[in-house]
Parts: structure tokens; C-alpha cells; sequence
């Protein structure tokens, strides 16, 4: 899923310092799983910028809501009448979602209330980690299920670097080194052998160094 965190209340403040009708708008997708943008969190947030304009005597009307999607079209069609009535927006979805909104609705400001961090997922409760980088070009049939792009500092696919020591990263001694990861993972499995396959240079065209990625599926269009 995308994991996110929301941006601190000052900074938000001052995105929308020049409008007195907001909208906070959430979204029930990722950032929902992750507290950082469901309706919960909506809530939470309007509720803090009437509090702290309150304090600073500015006239603010904050105004909530939430869709199940903000990054489908099917969803934000609905939020018209909503975005119509408030002078800018203040989404808590994730990056896709605040262009999706602003794509959808030119004339109004969509301000980003939270910042994308990654795609991840759960170690525990509270805590998210990237475990996946969106690299076009998926090899983690051949390292375990464990991806050394996202995991690994150096993104290595050809096993680990002289650096990592006990287990450990040496960019930080909290962060497991990917590839020991892969090679227990592999042991546990009786498949050491695989870790011998020599794996070519990355076509890195695939991932975001390749510019803006569009997948076409002549199937699916209308």
C-alpha cells in the first residue's frame, strides 16, 4: 500500500493562509490503513485548523469530507458540489490523489496535507516499512520475495556489499541487510544453489529514471 505521514499543522496552516472556506478531504484508501488520511483523520485535522484559527483570530469555515478513492475519477465526480462551495482544498490522500483532484477541479487550489513516503507495509502496529521501490521490472521470484531495490541501500542484485556487518546494514545499524535476508531465505528453502545465478544490469528505463511511466491495456479501452 502507500504509506504516508501528514505534513505538521503550521505548515498546513500557511498553505491556506489567503482562504477562509476550506475543505479537508480524506480518502479511504491507503493513507486510511496507515492513519494518515482516512475520515478519522479528517476529523482531526479540521478540528485542529478551527482550534489554532481560532486562537490566531482568523476567520476560517473548515469544511470535511472523505471518498473511497481520491485517485478514481468514479469517486472524486461526487465531491463537485463540496468543491464548489469552499475556496481551496486541503487533501490528506496521497500524492496521486491531490493531482487527481487537482486535474479533476482547475480552478480550485488542492493543497497536500500529508507527504508520500513509499509503498510498504506493516511490521507491527505503528510502524510501516518500504518494501517495494516500483521498479518496472519485478525479480522477486529470483531473490526470495525480498526485494534488494527497495531493501537494500545500494540496490545490489548480485548479493551483498563488504559493508554489512552482523546482519546489518552499514548505512544504519537499524536496517536488516537485504541480502543476508534473501540468502537465509533461500537456506531455509534448500535453494542456496539459485543465489549463484549471475543477474545483468538493471534496465533502469523501467523504473522512474525512464521519465513518466503509462501502462496502455488496448483491451480494457473504450
Amino acid at each position: 500500500m502507500i504509506v504516508g505521514e501528514q505534513k505538521p499543522v503550521d505548515e498546513i496552516r500557511e498553505m491556506i493562509a489567503d482562504y477562509e472556506k476550506i475543505l479537508v478531504l480524506g480518502c479511504n484508501g491507503c493513507v486510511a490503513v496507515c492513519f494518515a488520511g482516512g475520515e478519522r483523520e479528517v476529523k482531526i485535522l479540521a478540528s485542529a485548523l478551527r482550534m489554532t484559527a481560532k486562537i490566531a483570530g482568523d476567520k476560517k469555515e473548515i469544511t470535511e469530507g472523505a471518498v473511497e478513492k481520491q485517485c478514481e475519477w468514479e469517486f472524486i465526480e461526487s465531491l463537485k458540489e463540496q468543491v464548489e462551495k469552499c475556496e481551496a482544498v486541503v487533501s490528506i490522500a496521497c500524492g496521486i490523489g491531490v493531482q487527481a483532484l487537482a486535474e479533476k477541479f482547475p480552478e480550485t487550489p488542492i493543497f497536500p496535507g500529508l507527504n508520500t513516503s513509499f509503498m510498504g507495509m506493516p511490521l507491527e502496529a505503528g510502524v510501516w516499512a518500504e518494501t517495494c521501490a516500483a521498479c518496472g521490472e519485478c525479480i522477486l521470484d529470483k531473490t526470495g520475495g525480498i526485494c534488494p531495490i527497495a531493501r537494500c541501500a545500494k540496490n545490489l542484485l548480485n548479493g551483498p556489499c563488504g559493508g554489512s556487518q552482523d546482519g546489518k546494514c552499514e548505512v544504519s545499524p537499524e536496517t536488516p541487510c537485504a541480502w543476508e535476508l534473501i540468502y537465509h531465505r533461500f537456506k531455509d528453502r534448500g535453494r542456496l544453489g539459485a543465489l549463484e545465478e549471475i543477474r545483468p544490469a538493471k534496465d533502469w528505463s523501467k523504473a522512474r529514471d525512464g521519465g513518466v511511466r503509462k501502462i496502455v491495456r488496448e483491451d480494457l479501452k473504450l
